[in-house]
C-alpha cells in the first residue's frame, strides 16, 4: 500500500528540483524501488497533482500542477501547526521545571549537552531570573565543574535529551530525555483538536 506521505514526498521532491527528475533518480532519492516510484507517479497524475509531459520518445517530464501545489502548501501548514503545538508543550513543561527551581531558591541553570530545546530553556531562565550556561556533555560532574555560588548554592543541572540522564534521586537535576519520552501521552489531549483542524482543511478542498 502506498502511503500519502510517500506520495507527497515524491511531489515535493519534483517541485523542489532545479531540473527535470527521472523516475530512477526519484526512486533513489526517496528510497523506493523503481516499480513503486512508478506507481506513485501514476497515482499522483490520476489525482491531478502531477502533470506528465512527454518530451520525446525516451524522456518524460513531471510538473507539479496547481492542485499539487495546494496539497504541498496544506501539508506544510499542518507540519507547522504540529511544530507549534510541540513547542507549546515543551515550553509549558519546562516552565514548571524551571519555575520550581526558582521557587527552591536556585539562581543558576546549567544545561548539559546539545539540545533542540536550548532556546526555550535559555528564554525561561531569563524569565525566571536564573543565570544560564550550557556546557559539553563530556563534563563528569557538572555541579563541581561549575562550582556553587558564593553562598554555597549549587546550580540546577538540566541534562539534554542527547546526554545520559542523572541517577535516580539526584538533587537539583532534571533531564529533557524524560520530557521527550513523555511527549506521546501528553500530546493525546490535543490530538483530537489537531484531527478536527485537519478535517476542516480537507473539507475546504474538492474531493476526488
Amino acid at each position: 500500500m502506498i502511503s500519502s506521505d510517500r506520495e507527497l514526498d515524491a511531489l515535493e521532491r519534483i517541485h523542489l528540483s532545479q531540473r527535470p527528475v527521472r523516475q530512477r533518480d526519484l526512486a533513489r532519492i526517496i528510497g523506493l524501488s523503481l516499480g513503486m516510484t512508478n506507481a506513485i507517479l501514476k497515482r499522483l497524475a490520476q489525482k491531478g497533482l502531477l502533470q506528465v509531459q512527454k518530451v520525446n520518445n525516451r524522456n518524460i517530464q513531471y510538473v507539479v500542477s496547481a492542485k499539487g501545489m495546494e496539497e504541498i502548501t496544506r501539508r506544510s501548514y499542518r507540519y507547522l501547526k504540529r511544530t507549534i503545538r510541540n513547542v507549546v508543550y515543551y515550553k509549558e513543561a519546562l516552565e514548571r521545571i524551571i519555575g520550581a527551581a526558582e521557587a527552591r531558591g536556585l539562581r543558576r541553570l546549567v544545561l548539559i549537552g546539545s539540545s533542540d530545546l536550548d532556546f526555550i530553556v535559555e528564554h525561561l531562565c531569563h524569565k525566571h531570573h536564573l543565570a544560564y550556561a550550557q556546557v559539553s556533555a563530556t563534563v563528569v560532574n557538572p555541579s563541581l565543574a561549575n562550582g556553587p555560588d558564593s553562598d554555597g548554592v549549587e546550580p540546577f543541572v538540566l541534562y539534554s535529551e542527547n546526554s545520559r540522564p542523572p541517577s535516580a534521586g539526584a538533587l537539583n537535576c532534571g533531564s529533557l530525555r524524560f520530557l521527550f519520552s513523555g511527549r506521546p501521552a501528553a500530546a493525546a489531549a490535543s490530538a483530537k483538536a489537531l484531527r478536527e483542524d485537519d478535517e476542516e482543511e480537507m473539507n475546504a478542498f474538492p474531493k476526488e
